[in-house]
Parts: C-alpha cells; structure tokens; sequence
C-alpha cells in the first residue's frame, strides 16, 4: 500500500457535494486502484455516501464541518481559518502527508489558500492555470486560463516551460511544442510583451521542447500544437468562448434532429455517429485545470461537473504524480 498515490481531497467543494465527491471517487477507485484519498470533511456526510463502495485500506477521512462557500471572497476563505476541508486538503500536501491536492470549490480561494500554503517553484514568479483542450489529434496543455490578467514575458516564458513539463508528464512519449496565441502569425504583429517572449523563445533552445511559433485562435483546434500559451485574459475569453460554441453548436444539432420527422428518422439512422460526437464534446471528460508554479501540485475541479467529471479530474491528479510534473518543471527551468 505504500506505494499508492495518496491524493488529498477537498470533499465539500462544489455543487452537490460532498456526494458528487464521494460518487467521483467510488467510479475512479472502481477502475483504478492505484490511489489512496485523503478525504477532508465532514465525516457523518461523507461516510454515508461511502456506504463501504471502497475498502477502507484505500481512504481515510479527516473530519471538519468548516468549509469554503462558493460565494466566499478569496479573502474571506482564508479568514475562515486553518480548519476548512480546503486548508486541511492542502496542508495535506504542504506536510507531504498527501502528493496532491484536489477541489471542485472556489477557483479565487484554491488559489489564494494554495500560495499561502505552498512555495513558488524557485525562479518561478506566477502561478499559471492550465487546462486540457480537446483538438483533432488529441489534446493540448493550454495556459494561463485566467490566474493572471497582466502578464510579462518572463512569465510567458515561464507559463512555456511549465506547460511543456506538464503535457511530458501527462504524455511521456511526445516532445510538445509551443505557440503563442496571437492576432497573426507574422513576426510583426501582437503587442510588445508577445514579441519579446517570441524572441526569448527563439533563441532558447530546450531537448524537451521545441518552439513553433505564434498560433492563432482558429488553429487552437487543429491539434498542431502541443502547448498553448496566452496571458489569464486572453486564455479565459478564448476557453469561455469555446465552451460557449461547443454548447451552441450541441443544442443546434439537437434542434435540427429533433425538430421534424425526417430529422427524427435522421437522428436514429445516425445513432451511432452523433452519440459519438456528442461525448467528443463532453466537457466532463476535460475536467481538471491544474495550477502551476507551486512546489506541490494542485488540480481544480470544475465545481458545477458530475461525479464522472469528477473522476476523470482524479485521473489527471493520478496522470500528473506517476509524471513527475515538479521535477520536470524544475527541468526545464
């Protein structure tokens, strides 16, 4: 049992929880058997959505009744105190009780609390929130999805070379490359910050990386690059549009299939295909934003997901220890 992945678990963050945890962590250990959860909250609740699904060799559950709304400010969660599932979960991890830490609560007080908690990576300035974007070949690491809203271009840089060690440590056999999302791909355009961090870039020559250039936002999809790069500003408008248009266009087609009888007649003759394009959009296989730049890693659920986003969100914390995604980080620094 000692060499399980003990992942720490905030179990009251989110809608619906704490059972959308427990659910979450029932299907994951289902399939996986590798992790052991520490989970923090209240342990009444907790155990009797349990209802012994798991061995008990697997958890262990630290009791506390004290946790972090949704509608709390960064700075109130952290006046709540040292004893909310959140601190507790990521303590956890700061004491190397636990390899890391997850919640589907606040993104503001995760955050906050983390850096409070955890030390900055040496010669790291900001933390970066990065996420798995679907394309045509697979997946891209994409960051900073909104951490950050002015940014240098040594933190692009930065967000670079820890965006490469993590989509390395979630797919060891590829070497990723990277783009900086821009308004062009010519030299010349984009702001100042975007240029100096194309020539930093340049002329920075890595094993573990290669640079290809600036991409822009309608070749995010095109699965040529590994890596994308943005300020928090710009990634987040790009991710909320996306999502967006992946939602608009879902209920469209189901309009369009549903909205007469040859679309009805459409629908069941093309069962196959639009059940598998519409997982192919599911936003729950995605699930699980990772912050990067601490000296622990720390995953964010989606706090409005379902017990399966839930369980591919504790996949990625699996994906992300067996990778060794800090020491890569260190790497490549």
């Amino acid at each position: 049992m000692a060499d399980l992945i003990k992942i720490a678990v905030d179990a009251m963050g989110g809608d619906n929880s704490p059972k959308k945890v427990i659910d979450g962590i029932i299907h994951n250990h289902k399939n996986n058997k590798e992790n052991f959860f520490k989970i923090f909250g209240d342990k009444n609740k907790i155990i009797s959505f349990l209802k012994d699904e798991i061995e008990s060799q697997y958890y262990e559950i630290i009791h506390t009744e004290n946790f972090v709304l949704s509608t709390d400010s960064p700075l109130e969660a952290a006046k709540k105190g040292k004893d909310t599932s959140m601190w507790l979960a990521i303590e956890s991890v700061k004491k190397k009780e636990a390899d890391i830490v997850i919640s589907a609560g606040n993104t503001g007080a995760l955050l906050v609390i983390a850096k409070l908690n955890l030390k900055m990576i040496q010669d790291i300035d900001k933390p970066a929130l990065s996420a798995l974007w679907p394309n045509k070949n697979g997946m891209s690491v994409v960051l900073d999805l909104g951490a950050n809203i002015e940014c240098s271009s040594k933190n692009l840089f930065d967000f670079s070379i820890m965006g490469a060690a993590l989509y390395t440590s979630l797919y060891p056999d590829k070497k990723p490359n990277i783009g900086l999302l821009n308004i062009g791909s010519e030299e010349l355009k984009g702001n100042e910050t975007i240029k100096e961090t194309f020539k930093i870039l340049s002329n920075k020559k890595s094993e573990n990386y290669d640079f290809a250039g600036y991409i822009e936002g309608n070749q995010i999809m095109d699965g040529k690059i590994n890596v994308i790069i943005s300020d928090g500003f710009t990634g987040n408008i790009a991710l909320k549009t996306a999502e967006g248009t992946a939602n608009f266009i879902v209920k469209e087609l189901k309009k369009a299939m549903t909205g007469s009888f040859i679309g009805k007649i459409s629908s069941l003759l093309n069962y196959y295909n639009l059940k598998k394009f519409k997982k192919r959009l599911d936003p729950r296989l995605y699930n699980g934003a990772i912050f990067l730049g601490l000296d622990s890693p720390v995953v964010k659920s989606h706090g409005g997901t379902d017990f399966i986003g839930f369980s591919n969100s504790l996949d990625v914390c699996n994906k992300i220890v067996k990778g060794n995604l800090i020491e890569k980080i260190k790497f490549n620094i």
